[in-house]
């Protein structure tokens, strides 16, 4: 079987390393011309500025083809316009493949992740029960090493030194609180 047969049906296409994956999505953005990374807050700016319906988009083209004058001020051809109406619709379903294949990945890795923790909760329960065996005192120190790792996760962090708190003093005073003693 060729290469394109192979492309058109996914079923017989080998399946992709990640490694693999990340090459071809980097050869692949290399190729798109207008790839613009843009930090959120620019995002929100830009989506709270563009929030204009297909049909006002439509009839806005259809004002810019009606009268040269508008044509003129406006400085492009409703042809222009329209192909880049177009060409914007066709880049949205680039984005939903691609949020798609985003979820898709994600939601692998995050069940591949969930079957290594288990694997890892069933070596650490049975290695437990068996480094009480002087049989098979090799696994105390690895056990011993994942209940010093798990520890770590559980501790909590450490009170900020007085007078070097990271977060700001609140507005409002403490409440005192009266010992029922006195």
């Amino acid at each position: 079987m060729n290469t394109s047969e192979e492309s058109k049906n996914p079923d017989t296409a080998p399946t992709l390393t990640p490694e693999e994956v990340v090459e071809q999505l980097r050869a692949t953005r290399a190729r798109i011309g207008e790839v613009t990374p843009l930090t959120s807050a620019e995002r929100q700016s830009l989506r709270n500025r563009t929030r204009t319906s297909n049909p006002v988009l439509q009839a806005s083209i259809n004002v810019i083809g009606a009268l040269d004058i508008v044509e003129q001020a406006v400085g492009q051809p409703a042809d222009e316009v329209r192909q880049l109406y177009e060409e914007t619709n066709r880049w949205t379903a680039v984005e939903d493949e691609l949020r798609t294949m985003l979820n898709g990945v994600s939601g692998a890795n995050l069940i591949r992740r969930q079957r290594l923790a288990f694997v890892a909760a069933q070596a650490y329960s049975i290695g437990t029960r068996l480094a009480r065996d002087p049989a098979y005192a090799v696994l105390v120190p690895h056990v011993q090493e994942i209940k010093r790792l798990k520890s770590f996760k559980r501790r909590k962090k450490a009170a900020p030194a007085p007078g070097s708190s990271s977060s700001p003093e609140p507005d409002t005073p403490p409440v005192a609180i009266e010992d029922p003693e006195t």
